[in-house]
């Protein structure tokens, strides 16, 4: 079940560093002083804690209970909370990009937080990167300089046969004022706001999880166990080629994932599709597969060494149609000069 944790914390994290950018235009009220919006740009009030050991006897039996604890970051009125996150992950959410495009020392990635915060009155979602920005700085004394370079990635492209995806109408934009139900969390993704549903397993524990991005679609992740394989079967209803590029991009470079390639959406393809995908996890993690770039490249794509049938990532979306190709795209990096391990005292 420690496994399941985390990759289901390794999505629920991975999507939710960073959040959708402003929309373009978008200003202050003409009518705020130049001091109201300096007090915009912090919290009123933030706690910040080390996050729970999920590894821990009292978590681990929680999560058999059905307790699953919070992770990832969530906007909800005034409140903002950010659980069960490496300071990377902090730092792709304030800088509103994604893990991958923030690099640093080591002190980035172990260690994992929890942030309860209030926001000012009048302040909205988008305020909320820049407010934690300035909760980083002042606490965490985080300094860092951004640019963009040109970087390997993993384009998504159509494959020589064409997609083999069922395409649908766009599905409805996301109610986020909808009540939730048990097992409901409202998070933030860098492709917008999602709710993910929790599903407990047999005998307790997870059996999945549900994340509802609205018009971008639904993606559904099952784990299986078969004695000592360990596969994830994922369900995408509705979902945009964007939306699936940042998914496949967390399981393609793994939890630390720097110097893996991310996935970056190049195939034309507009509207929304209905697909499946099947692939072991482990064979995935730290960016391997074509062109090299991480640990396990190349020959953990073709097919499972256990032999139990898994297929990798690559060949999986290749079912589909789709193709990954090593090639070099413009992207923003944000480079950490100096970051505290530990934040000053709440």
């Amino acid at each position: 079940m420690l496994g399941r944790f985390c990759i289901a914390a390794l999505v629920t994290c991975g999507l939710a560093s960073g959040q959708a950018p402003a929309a373009p235009g978008a200003a202050a009220p003409a009518a705020a002083s130049a001091a109201t919006l300096a007090a915009a740009l912090s919290f009123d009030v933030a706690s910040v804690r080390p996050s729970a050991d999920f590894t821990s006897p009292a978590m681990q039996a929680a999560m058999r209970a059905g307790n699953m604890p919070k992770f990832g970051a969530s906007i909800e009125g005034l409140r903002a909370e950010y659980n069960q996150m490496q300071l990377r992950d902090l730092i792709a959410n304030a800088y509103e990009v994604k893990t991958y495009q923030v690099s640093g020392p080591d002190v980035l990635t172990g260690q994992r937080f929890d942030i309860a915060a209030k926001m000012p009155e009048g302040s909205t979602a988008d305020d909320a990167p820049k407010m934690l920005r300035a909760l980083l700085e002042d606490r965490f004394k985080l300094e860092a300089t951004t640019k963009t370079e040109d970087r390997a990635v993993l384009a998504l492209v159509v494959g020589k046969s064409g997609p083999k995806m069922k395409p649908v109408a766009a599905p409805p934009p996301l109610d986020d004022k909808a009540e939730l139900a048990p097992g409901q969390r409202k998070i933030d993704t860098p492709i917008g706001p999602a709710i993910m549903t929790m599903r407990q397993g047999s005998g307790g524990g997870m059996g999945g999880q549900t994340m509802n991005m609205g018009s971008k679609g639904t993606m559904t992740f099952t784990p299986k166990m078969d004695g000592q394989s360990f596969t994830l079967h994922m369900d995408f209803s509705g979902v945009t080629m964007p939306a699936l590029s940042a998914m496949l991009t967390q399981f393609v470079m793994g939890p630390g994932g720097a110097n893996a390639k991310p996935v970056v959406d190049m195939t034309g393809l507009a509207g929304n599709y209905d697909t499946t995908l099947d692939f072991s996890p482990q064979m995935n993690m730290g960016g391997g597969g074509p062109g090299g770039g991480g640990a396990g490249a190349g020959a953990a794509v073709a097919s499972d060494p256990g032999g139990n049938g898994a297929s990798s990532i690559y060949d999986s979306v290749q079912k589909m149609g789709l193709k990954l190709e090593p090639r070099k795209a413009p992207v923003e990096q944000v480079t950490v000069t100096h970051v505290e391990k530990t934040p000053t005292e709440n």
